[in-house]
């Protein structure tokens, strides 16, 4: 089968690779849609960083190259031995978290911070840019007949948005700001929806991207009209009480953590590709206070429920779909150049 791998730095080819097999514990899928995320973004311009390059990662084995792909959805063909959850034909999404299961964070849960943590499509195990995955039972989910293959490949990202808005100590009635309204920043805004939050500020420059977040009901602030902070300080009457960062943009980091009130709350959601520089005077004179937030651990579910209600729309969010054969042309270098771009489907051949 084709599969899109991961050799190095700007270094993506298509594949011939076997078909995996549905082992002792496992399932076979045939993809139907893997999202291109902004993770793999930064693999492919400023990697490894999640991928093992050197040295194989320790839960899966493998090293570069690496198929890439953890956002997708596919059906089930074919079950391996003592499987009883599922069965050939079931509609399903991966949770695609590797967890060692033994370290401190994976005894109390939080798999998510497993010392050796690993994404399935960037630490080994197959992954979404290809025809087949075959996936551990316990990182499969199924979804509804109400729910497309489509919107299901949304359901991976859409669980960082809502982990981070259940991680943050926003209530009902809150206000919040958005800082980048890219795929991520945009579910942030359905989550912060579904979580009850009375106002929603949302700060981008891309006009493509305004109009979505304005979409999903988002007030939009331009940073070149506006001064994004005071502005968020004066309609707030003193700032909102939590903020989300999802740029990776340095300088937006200071903004965001500027726009929260006295005791409010900073969330990073983005990976940095370089250092950015807070002042803790900033932090501690208002006591506010700053938290960060990888993947998600336990939301799969409420995601696909919420989905079920008509939340994180696939059709508000999806801008493109291309297949396999145009995933570098189409895909990677389309979201590189053209910030009108929301996110990029792909189908395998």
């Amino acid at each position: 089968m084709k599969a899109l791998r991961w050799h190095g730095q700007r270094d993506l080819r298509l594949d011939n690779i076997e078909e995996p097999a549905a082992g002792k514990g496992k399932v076979k899928i045939r993809v139907e849609w893997c999202g291109i995320c902004g993770s793999d973004l930064h693999e492919y311009t400023a990697g490894p960083i999640f991928i093992p390059n050197t040295a194989p990662h320790p839960l899966t084995g493998e090293k570069a190259p690496i198929v890439m792909g953890h956002e997708f959805s596919g059906q089930i063909v074919e079950i391996g031995e003592g499987v009883t959850k599922f069965g050939v034909g079931d509609r399903v999404v991966v949770e695609p978290i590797y967890a060692c299961g033994e370290c401190e964070a994976c005894k109390q849960g939080k798999y998510n911070l497993c010392s050796k943590m690993g994404f399935l499509g960037l630490a080994g195990g197959g992954g979404g840019f290809s025809g087949y995955v075959a996936a551990d039972e316990r990182m499969v989910h199924k979804i509804p007949d109400s729910v497309s293959y489509e919107q299901g490949a949304l359901v991976e990202p859409s669980a960082v948005a809502l982990h981070a808005v259940r991680s943050s100590k926003l209530k009902v009635g809150d206000k919040a700001a958005v800082f980048g309204t890219g795929p991520i920043g945009l579910l942030v805004i359905e989550a912060l929806k579904a979580s009850g939050a009375s106002e929603i500020y949302a700060v981008e420059l891309s006009p493509e991207r305004k109009q979505k977040a304005a979409e999903l009901g988002a007030i939009v602030i331009d940073p070149k009209e506006f001064d994004a902070v005071k502005e968020i300080h004066e309609r707030t009457h003193g700032g909102v009480d939590v903020a989300y960062e999802v740029t990776g943009v340095p300088p937006v980091l200071t903004q965001a953590l500027a726009s929260t009130k006295m005791g409010g709350e900073l969330m990073i959601v983005s990976i940095f590709e370089r250092e950015a520089p807070i002042h803790p005077n900033n932090v501690v004179m208002m006591e506010r206070t700053v938290k960060g937030i990888i993947g998600y651990r336990d939301v799969f579910p409420a995601v696909i429920s919420l989905m079920e209600q008509g939340y994180f729309p696939a059709e508000k969010l999806v801008t493109k779909r291309i297949s396999l054969h145009d995933v570098l042309s189409e895909g990677f270098e389309t979201l590189l150049k053209e910030k009108n771009q929301v996110k990029i489907l792909v189908k395998p051949e």
